[in-house]
């Protein structure tokens, strides 16, 4: 069986430095704090590989990022946070000479526990070797690494067994992890060159489909250094979009919001508001479902306040949104019931996603609504930002609108398609899966994107181990909610 022994950063990754994803490990497993400190041990970092102690300077950032972590919040960014960044940058040249054997084997700077499941999951990797990080009984990190650390060539040879490897992929240059190269029958250094212009044989990388964490950038150093210093800045800004989308009335939030940096970008043309005299039912904004800001910037377009249908959203986002919301139920019957009741009064806004989606994809539509109205007009909603993701899987909800407007330029577009014609929907006696499937599929080709018939489940069972769902307020009370607040700002100092 031929096989090759591959080195991640510099060979598979077009970056060499492991440090960013140690920076990314701080932020999204412990916090701000921890993030300002393994920032500061940076320059230290620098000087000891500039000494030429790349070793003793690994050691250093891997127990400054990982120090009094639990190890499973340690492997849940991993699962959920690293692999998008890891996919970001990788070489697609080395990616199609590595793909090419039989039998793959990675060898990472990092500690193997934050390469693994990217390396075997998307790399289709079949052994990952890399440092082991000392766990106490407590179950978390001491920020040490197992003895026998630089033996990478041993450990490559007890993985790959008895049979030189194949062919060697990494750069000569580095002791450490490319120690290896010496076992291999061939060797191969970066840049890559193949003679392959369009393979549609070659096997590719599996796509990230669900990520999580709230940094939208890599944190290089410098990036890191920004997003810092925006911070204080950005909370500031974040209270005054707030506040402002509470306080003007529909129609003036478009012009304050490009005041404070904010843009929406309009295509299509939405049909007229429902008219007071009219018997027949409102229109069914049928949008993509990008963050929980789709329905407000929908309703700021169109200078009314649409209700939105939700399905768990937390109680804090409810009392931020200037829009009024629509809690279901999850009962088939009910949502059905409630949806045709606020159809009698007047538009409403749907996302039959279910949960939003960073990525190119469209998760699979519910076609609930398809049965409840012929009065569909589907909508691309699409959505840019800079330094914060607006979604989050594992963590609180109720900070995702508070993040989105911390961006210094947030963009939305959204784009108004026609009304679905009679023929399109069930009273020409399409099924309403017929008509869900149609309408994601119009929605995909105007973005650009993919159809997938992953779902909400599929997505918090990969992301947070769990349906994603977030249990009803027992009381109305402001207390528990403030309380939540707070703890969710301090936490990551205290942790």
């Amino acid at each position: 069986m031929e096989s090759v022994v591959s080195e991640l950063e510099g060979t598979l990754l077009r970056d060499k430095d492991p440090f960013s994803y140690f920076m990314l490990v701080a932020f999204e497993a412990s916090g701000l704090l921890r993030f300002a400190i393994v920032l500061a041990a940076w320059p230290v970092v620098w000087l000891l590989e500039a000494a030429g102690m790349a070793g003793a300077a690994l050691k250093l950032a891997i127990f400054a990022a990982t120090a009094g972590l639990r190890v499973s919040e340690i492997e849940s960014v991993a699962r959920a946070v690293l692999p998008k960044f890891f996919m970001d940058d990788i070489d697609m040249e080395a990616w199609r000479v590595f793909s090419k054997y039989e039998r793959r084997v990675v060898v990472t700077r990092m500690p193997r526990v934050m390469v693994e499941r990217f390396a075997k999951e998307h790399l289709r990797a079949d052994e990952v070797v890399g440092s082991e990080l000392v766990v106490n009984r407590f179950g978390r990190a001491t920020g040490f690494v197992e003895k026998g650390f630089d033996s990478v060539g041993d450990r490559v040879a007890k993985a790959v067994g008895k049979e030189p490897p194949t062919l060697g992929l990494g750069r000569p240059e580095l002791d450490g992890s490319s120690s290896f190269l010496s076992l291999c029958k061939a060797q191969s250094h970066p840049p890559f060159t193949t003679t392959q212009k369009d393979d549609h044989h070659l096997l590719r990388p599996l796509p990230v489909i669900f990520h999580d964490g709230r940094l939208v950038k890599r944190p290089t150093p410098s990036t890191a250094l920004l997003i810092l210093l925006w911070i204080p800045l950005g909370i500031l800004l974040a209270i005054i979009r707030i506040a402002t989308g509470l306080i003007l009335p529909m129609w003036a939030i478009p012009y304050a919001s490009a005041i404070f940096g904010g843009k929406v970008i309009v295509r299509g043309k939405p049909p007229p508001p429902p008219s007071p005299s009219a018997a027949t039912s409102g229109f069914l904004f049928v949008c993509t479902h990008r963050t929980l800001m789709d329905p407000v910037v929908l309703s700021t377009v169109l200078r009314r306040r649409v209700p939105a249908v939700t399905y768990s959203i937390s109680r804090l986002s409810e009392i931020l949104s200037p829009i009024p919301t629509v809690r279901l139920t999850r009962t088939r019957d009910v949502d059905a019931e409630r949806i045709k009741q606020e159809l009698a009064k007047g538009d409403l806004v749907v996302c039959p996603e279910g949960t939003t989606c960073r990525e190119p994809f469209l998760l699979r539509f519910s076609a609930l609504f398809a049965e409840l109205t012929d009065r569909i007009v589907p909508v691309a909603m699409n959505y840019r930002v800079g330094f914060f993701h607006a979604t989050t899987a594992g963590g609180w909800k109720g900070l995702d609108p508070i993040f989105f407007f911390m961006n210094p330029r947030p963009v939305y577009e959204v784009t108004f398609l026609n009304q679905l014609p009679h023929e399109a929907t069930c009273s020409s006696g399409k099924s309403p899966h017929d008509v869900a499937n149609y309408v994601q599929r119009i929605l995909a080709a105007t973005l650009g994107f993919e159809c997938t018939n992953f779902t909400r489940k599929d997505k918090y069972r990969v992301l947070a181990g769990n349906d994603g769902i977030v249990p009803p307020a027992r009381s109305s009370s402001l207390g528990p909610v403030l309380k939540k607040v707070v703890n969710a700002l301090i936490e990551p100092f205290i942790h």
